[in-house]
């Protein structure tokens, strides 16, 4: 299983995984650039980074087809970082931002991602699709009118040449045939080369040159933490939307750990933290990219394209890179989002609006996604909330009411569970059947613990019938009402 498993996630479509592979190359390096600029580095380093990340991710991560390298989400909270410390202290926070992602995956906390809900993806993605489009706004501003229509024509051969044929893929004939007429044209347009100058080495090793000091560590510990905070937000979320595109599984721990050992390793070699990228991931699905091998020749063209044949790719016209990235903000963005409005319930698409006009205000992917997730637990406790009631019957002597509890019982119900009983009425015995609720946290116990004792002084005598071996396991560890002092103890509860 183990042979067959390599086998389909390396050799299963080398075609379409080596094209694919050398689209992302030629796509990465104006953004590699800059992400470099963003974070006031060399734009060599955004460069060494995608090479490293995309090669070794590609060994290491747990989603075949998808692309990491240097990122605009980790390159703008390394910003202070460098203005106040300088590059060796940001290879240092890059190799300790690896270290942290590389514990949070043995500590299986890829596993949290079953808490996002599916509204805070679909705005995650729409949100990043309106950032990738809006990446695209300063290179069609104040330029050749030559611009727009090299851009349009990039999209027409982008929608139109598959219709032709799909064994090339079309945004790679869109930057050969934009470069070709731009050069037999001698159109002056903006290029690659005008992002920045390429370099022309080979990265080597090398430790960060920084003091090894608790100093230190307290210098750049912030900024690993939030490095591998957002790195591993974006990683986990577009693995998910991948996970869709190509309809497989991944592994989301293991995912972490290879971002993390991606992360050190890049850092060792003079790179910035990256993370998954969804726009290249996106371009490599489209392009026919679906195995491990993809993301290698991704990492590996791009190397040989800035080393080698840095003069011809510095010459690319950056309205084909454009074209491409318009058609990915296109592809990513949920049309169907729009239309769900008003056929979802209310609660998801708050939710959904919510995580789009967070990223796109903020910028920061991160806090997007904690505002979903945040609204998506609110509302859910909400509703479980809602789904709670206790009815009573009383004897026929008068002498006993038995209270029947149904639904959840913890913070958003605790209050209607207490309100729920009536202290005054003079009973000899009061039985509270809470045989089909459960009782989750804390604040259910010290709700019940302030039920039983409020009849208890009253003088009557509670019974507490049904309780399921969950609950009672909490309510035996947590309870009070059952322990010396219990009426005292209740006001401190």
């Amino acid at each position: 299983m183990l042979f067959s498993r390599i086998r389909d996630e390396w050799f299963g479509n080398i075609r379409g995984d080596l094209l694919a592979g050398l689209v992302v190359a030629l796509a990465l390096i104006p953004e590699a650039i800059a992400f470099s600029i963003i974070a006031g580095l060399d734009p060599k380093v955004g460069l060494y980074a995608s090479f490293s990340i995309a090669v070794i991710i590609a060994f290491t991560g747990g989603r075949p087809g998808m692309i990491s390298a240097a990122t605009a989400a980790t390159a703008v909270l390394m910003i202070t970082l460098v203005k106040d410390h300088g590059l060796q202290y940001l290879l240092a926070a890059t190799v300790l931002a690896g270290v942290l992602q590389v514990a949070a995956g043995l500590f299986r906390l890829g596993d949290l991602m079953r808490f996002v809900s599916r509204s805070v993806i679909t705005g995650f993605v729409n949100a990043l699709a309106i950032l990738i489009f809006m990446a695209q706004i300063p290179e069609l501003v104040g330029v050749p009118q030559m611009t727009y229509v090299m851009v349009a024509g990039g999209l027409a051969i982008i929608y139109l040449f598959p219709r032709l044929t799909r064994a090339i893929p079309s945004p790679l004939v869109c930057i050969v045939v934009l470069t070709a007429i731009a050069l037999y044209f001698g159109m002056d347009l903006r290029t690659v080369g005008d992002m920045g100058e390429l370099p022309s080495t080979l990265p080597v090793f090398l430790l960060p040159d920084i003091p090894l000091s608790l100093e230190t560590l307290t210098i750049i510990l912030p900024y690993s933490a939030a490095v591998a905070i957002v790195g591993l937000l974006e990683s986990l979320m577009t693995a998910s939307i991948v996970d869709e595109l190509t309809d497989s599984p991944s592994d989301k721990n293991r995912e972490c750990i290879g971002q993390g050992v991606a992360n050190v390793a890049t850092g060792f070699l003079g790179g910035m933290a990256g993370c998954a990228m969804i726009g290249q991931s996106v371009i490599n699905i489209k392009s026919g990219g679906r195995g491990r091998l993809s993301s290698l020749a991704a990492g590996v063209f791009l190397l040989f394209l800035i080393v080698v044949l840095g003069d011809w790719v510095s010459i690319i016209p950056m309205a084909a890179l454009v074209a491409i990235m318009i058609m990915v903000s296109i592809g990513t963005f949920s049309w169907t989002s729009i239309k769900n409005l008003r056929e979802h319930p209310r609660r998801s698409s708050i939710v959904m609006v919510s995580t789009v006009v967070a990223v796109v205000v903020t910028h920061n992917l991160a806090i997007g996604v904690l505002v979903g997730v945040l609204l998506s637990g609110l509302f859910f406790a909400s509703k479980v909330a809602q789904i709670f009631r206790v009815s009573s019957t009383l004897s026929d002597d008068r002498k006993e009411r038995v209270y029947t509890v149904e639904g959840q019982v913890f913070f958003a119900s605790a209050d209607a569970f207490v309100k729920a009983f009536d202290f005054k009425e003079a009973l000899e015995r009061v039985r509270i059947d809470v045989g089909r609720s459960q009782i989750w946290d804390l604040t259910g116990v010290a709700a019940l613990d302030t039920v039983v004792l409020k009849f208890r002084r009253e003088g009557t005598d509670v019974e507490l019938a049904g309780m399921n071996e969950a609950s009672a396991t909490l309510v035996d560890k947590l309870a009070i009402h059952d322990k010396p002092g219990a009426f005292e103890r209740l006001m401190g509860h």
